[in-house]
């Protein structure tokens, strides 16, 4: 995955171009400055910054983190209210511990394993307490628009095909859970769990046991 994102880097935000998921990209946004709104957020998985620019004027304060320092160059070029972001190269599943009230991620979900999931969430909570309200925005798998399923392993995660810049093609991990699926996994280490899907993304917002 690593190697996936540093290759796909400059050309990552041409996902966010597909005419029709322009209506809802802008509901989105929406959302999440709303519900990010006054709060000191930590970003799991930021890629480019694409959200970070989009929802960091209306936060207290953002720590954007990535594994992929390439990603992170792109995010750091970008314009931010001055001394609000501040960036770190960060393993989301060996965080530090971290003063938050609010962590986002955005399409980190499916790319982990159904049977690594747990131990996500468990991280999250020894990272930055209980009690932290933690949003998720991630694709729901639409045919015609989102790239095919190739096959399914025995844990149930999805895969598909992605072609890289440099013409290979490489099988990534991209689950598209249910409402039902999600309720079930973070029912055990969250409260408050409250899911919203348009056509083309689902937005999961809950609070931290």
């Amino acid at each position: 995955m690593r190697e996936y994102y540093a290759q796909r880097a400059k050309s990552y935000e041409t996902i966010y171009q597909k005419p029709e998921r322009q209506a809802d990209l802008t509901q989105l946004e929406q959302r999440i400055g709303d519900v990010l709104q006054g709060h000191k957020v930590l970003e799991i998985a930021c890629g480019t910054g694409y959200w970070t620019e989009r929802y960091a004027p209306l936060a207290n304060s953002v720590l954007a983190t990535d594994f992929n320092q390439a990603m992170l160059d792109i995010a750091q070029s970008k314009s931010y209210p001055q001394g609000k972001v501040e960036f770190a190269i960060a393993d989301a599943f060996n965080l530090p511990p971290a003063d938050f009230s609010a962590c986002f991620a955005g399409f980190l979900w499916s790319h982990i394993k159904r049977e690594e999931q747990t131990a996500f969430l468990s991280g999250l909570s020894k990272s930055g307490g209980k009690d932290k309200l933690l949003v998720l925005i991630d694709n729901n798998y639409v045919e015609g628009s989102s790239t095919p399923i190739a096959r399914t392993d025995l844990e149930g995660n999805t895969y598909q095909m992605r072609l890289q810049e440099d013409g290979s093609r490489v099988e990534i991990i991209k689950n598209f859970p249910t409402d039902s699926a999600l309720r079930k996994k973070f029912g055990p280490a969250a409260k408050d769990i409250r899911i919203h899907r348009t056509e083309y993304f689902w937005m999961l917002t809950c609070v931290l046991r």
